[in-house]
């Protein structure tokens, strides 16, 4: 089972979920020990497949740092929080947390876009 470890602390992802907000991105940090990717990437690849048939659900990619490093993160988008935070509590996906190797600790945030002035839209 991964650790969860907020990247702000006064404000983790148990806080957020609180928050309505439409739509949001899940930006994720996993770090683990480099013999326990296979098991990950088995453990992720099921679980985007159980979110991808949420209701909500957009889109998720998987990042793997350059290198010998053993860091990935993803990032997901979803309609909204009520609909991310639905997948996020169902049971279904806390029972796959399980199948996660013991060196993942993972750190969850969630985001909104910003707009920025000829350079971004929100």
């Amino acid at each position: 089972m991964p650790l969860l470890r907020p990247l702000d602390p006064a404000f983790p992802i148990d806080r957020q979920l609180e928050v309505d907000a439409a739509p949001v991105v899940l930006v994720n940090l996993v770090m683990l020990d480099k013999a326990d990717e296979p098991r990950f990437l088995e453990a992720w690849q099921n679980d985007a497949a159980f979110m991808k048939r949420q209701p909500g659900f957009i889109s998720t990619q998987l990042h793997r740092a350059i290198g010998d490093s053993s860091t990935y993160v993803n990032y997901s988008v979803w309609e909204s929080m009520a609909q991310y935070r639905a997948a996020f509590t169902h049971p279904e996906f806390k029972a796959g947390l399980a199948a996660y190797p013991s060196s993942v600790v993972a750190t969850p945030h969630l985001f909104q876009k910003v707009a920025v002035p000829g350079i971004c839209l929100a």
